[in-house]
């Protein structure tokens, strides 16, 4: 066999593990492309839902805009439709706008149809009578339209809390799919599908061969839809013969309102352009290949048996899985220095890969166990709390009964302590989490802002020269400590912005008296007793136009991608929620202050407490039902509850405590846990008890709840004694709730 010969069939050998590598890497390539179209036709559901969500949510703003539209609250029809028809010129997302009286009659409508529709058998309808500041959410067609929406209705109440007419605007679903089907420049299908099966949405022109109105409710294609945490794909091969495959969106709020939407895309479509960058680089790899093996037979009778050995040796080492070896300089002209430059290229490509995909797998790690933690967390503390209550209890009474023993006397108070510590520990995930329920407290104002001071300063930055003016001896108020806190930065933010240049801010808290002279930005009198929060610019100030509608949602002075117009509507929300009002003065070049006023609360902190404990000792004797799943808890709380000189009534679940509420027998106060098994949680039973027996009151305790506790209509504020609690915590709460005033 000739030299020339036998180096070609060392070149072909070496070559024979590159080429193998190589190959594989093109296979891989082609399965990512693959995966990457599957993950973006997830993506883009996702996407899609998105988009709608928010649409819900400036709708839900659009709502709470009108609720307060004086053009709103009358009773002439033909001006209450032209208001609506005007509302509807500048929002072209929504087929009409109209208003439903609380009988369920047509009242008025941007349409101006002034037809009479009784709505009272929609489903949004008979969600919006029982909801309270929330929208109400229902795919339908039309029925003036007859167009596929979006129906979304938002109760508008009363100052006295009754129903004044329900707020409805209708989604056109029909040209929200367009819009996305433009988007995606018609390469997927979009399809928009109600709870009950029914079409009402499909891209124009597409594939999908079932018309707007049928029912899909027995095929596969619905099933995959409507199961929640089912496949993430799903193929579906249609009367034609014509294969898709389809994601759906897992929006939890388009889903809760009824309405599945799903992208297809044709399965060839799918893996045509892999298979077309596959069969592209498998040419490409053997037309250099060949190229090689040429160069290499045309200079076969020069002495490359060194250079062949270079290259034996780099296809041994990655064949071996070594890809940090390179074939080291100098390498020769012509095809085999090309070819050690291709294999060192190649190993560097494969090194780089492997160092990615290591990288990546560690942030997925990562992100994992970042993501199964917090919702470890939620249930761990519900039955560590549980737990801790039994604890903390339990060594309270030992420590009392040991009082004469100091060593043991002292390991039961270490028993205490570290129970605390353990209450400590779950609040601290639950916080990590961001699951921590966030409440209004007594708070001194004051106090809170003077926390904030230093950040404050931080973020207006050395340009602002910032002064706070803070009254001492302040009323007390009831606000959540957090919201005030990103209230507070809001008006601090856009107070810097209207100074680019530098200037002064004053941040004044004091206690205040309104009357009936003193109008909020509704220009409505709200006289009482308030602490008042005042932040005081120099900037470039407000026109009387900007100033009257600085507090709509969406409104924004600023740049596009400069503000969302969101941050004063947050800051009137949240003084409106509070039971506050909000006053602003600006005049262009003397800047502007924003008022915040916070009623004034009568009790104090210092005396719930004591209070509550001294009524324990000597009127412990109402009959109270406790219901809690936990056989410990339950047992623990018994005792206690005896020993407090109650008479108890114990069960572990709603169903038991109703039946023993249907009893004839005195039971003055319920005292439930909040979550509990067999599909009966505390607010549920609560609601039902106090049905059976409106004089009942309530005492609600939890170790964690994923939502904040609501108290059913009727029963008054919400008290929650949180686990793990002490014996004084139990015996003032149970007093707190004996003593509240009857409904």
């Amino acid at each position: 066999m000739s030299l020339r010969t036998r180096l070609l069939i060392l070149v072909i050998a070496a070559m024979l593990v590159p080429a193998i590598l190589v190959g594989l890497r093109f296979a891989q390539n082609r399965t990512s492309e693959i995966n990457a179209a599957l993950a973006n036709l997830a993506a883009t559901a996702n996407d899609i839902a998105s988009d709608l969500d928010e649409k819900i949510q400036g709708t839900a703003q659009l709502h709470y805009g009108l609720a307060r539209a004086r053009d709103l609250d009358t009773r002439d029809k033909a001006a209450c439709s032209a208001f609506l028809s005007e509302v509807r010129e500048e929002y072209p997302q929504f087929t009409g706008i109209l208003t439903i009286d609380p009988d369920g009659s047509l009242f008025c409508d941007s349409l101006r149809t002034n037809r009479s529709l009784d709505l009272r058998d929609r489903a949004y309808f008979k969600q919006a009578l029982v909801s309270r500041d929330v929208v109400a959410l229902e795919p339908v067609f039309g029925r003036l339209t007859g167009t596929s929406v979006l129906q979304i209705a938002y109760p508008v109440q009363s100052e006295a809390g009754t129903l004044k007419f329900i707020l409805l605007a209708s989604f056109n679903l029909r040209k929200f799919a367009e819009h996305h089907h433009k988007r995606l420049l018609a390469e997927k299908d979009i399809l928009l599908v109600d709870r009950k099966g029914t079409v009402l949405v499909t891209s124009t022109g597409s594939g999908w061969s079932e018309p707007v109105g049928a029912s899909i409710a027995g095929s596969d294609l619905f099933r995959f839809a409507a199961t929640p945490d089912h496949a993430a794909f799903r193929e579906v091969t249609d009367r034609g013969g014509r294969t898709q495959v389809w994601a759906v969106a897992r929006s939890p709020s388009t889903r809760d309102a009824g309405l599945y939407i799903m992208v297809g895309r044709s399965k060839d479509g799918l893996v045509a352009a892999a298979n077309r960058r596959l069969y592209e680089d498998m040419a490409m790899l053997a037309v250099a290949s060949l190229l090689l093996l040429a160069g290499v037979w045309i200079l076969a009778t020069v002495s490359v048996g060194r250079q062949v050995g270079r290259l034996a040796t780099m296809a041994k080492n990655l064949g071996l899985g070594d890809l940090s070896a390179r074939i080291p300089p100098p390498h020769p002209r012509g095809e085999l220095g090309g070819l050690m430059t291709l294999l060192n290229d190649t190993a560097e490509s494969l090194q780089q890969q492997r160092a990615a995909i290591a990288d990546l797998s560690q942030k997925l790690s990562q992100s994992q166990k970042m993501e199964a933690m917090g919702q470890l967390t939620g249930g761990v503390a519900h039955d560590f709390n549980n737990l801790l209550t039994v604890i903390l209890g339990n060594s309270e009474h030992l420590a009392d009964r040991l009082a004469g023993n100091k060593e043991l006397h002292r390991i039961a108070g270490d028993i205490v302590t570290a129970a605390e510590r353990g209450s400590d520990l779950t609040r601290s995930l639950l916080a990590f989490a961001r699951k921590q329920p966030l409440r209004p407290r007594e708070i001194d104002i004051a106090e809170k802002v003077l926390g904030m001071e230093q950040f404050l300063r931080r973020t207006l930055g050395e340009h602002v020269e910032c002064s706070f003016a803070l009254d001492s001896d302040l009323w007390l108020t009831s606000v959540d400590p957090s919201q005030l806190a990103t209230s507070l930065l809001n008006l601090v933010l856009n107070a810097r912005d209207a100074m680019p240049e530098g200037g002064k801010l004053t941040v004044e808290v004091r206690n205040t008296s309104l009357g009936e002279s003193d109008l909020d930005v509704n220009g409505e009198p709200r006289p009482g007793d308030y602490v008042m929060v005042a932040v005081t610019d120099t900037g470039s100030g407000m026109t009387t136009e900007v100033a009257s509608r600085a507090f709509e949602p969406f409104f924004t002075t600023k740049e596009v991608g400069k503000g969302t117009g969101l941050g004063l509507s947050m800051v009137y929300g949240f003084a409106q929620q509070s039971g506050g009002l909000v006053q602003m003065q600006s005049e262009p070049g003397q800047g502007s202050v924003v008022r915040l006023f916070f009623p004034r609360i009568a009790t104090t902190l210092n005396q719930d407490l004591p209070q509550a404990e001294r009524i324990v000792a000597t009127d412990g004797s109402e009959t109270i039902l406790v219901v809690e799943d936990d056989d410990m808890v339950r047992a623990y709380v018994e005792n206690e509850l005896r020993a407090l000189g109650y008479r108890v009534i114990a069960t572990s679940n709603g169903p038991a405590a109703l039946e023993l509420l249907r009893r004839p027998g005195d039971i003055h106060l319920l005292f439930t846990d909040v979550v509990m098994p067999g599909g009966m949680f505390g607010p549920e039973l609560a609601r039902q008890a106090t049905a059976l027996r409106p004089e009942l009151k309530v005492l609600f305790t939890s170790g964690y709840s994923q939502n904040p506790v609501k108290a059913p209509d009727g029963v008054g504020d919400a008290l929650i004694l949180t686990k793990p609690f002490r014996r004084q915590d139990l015996a003032a709460m149970l007093r707190s709730a004996l003593s509240a005033r009857s409904r």
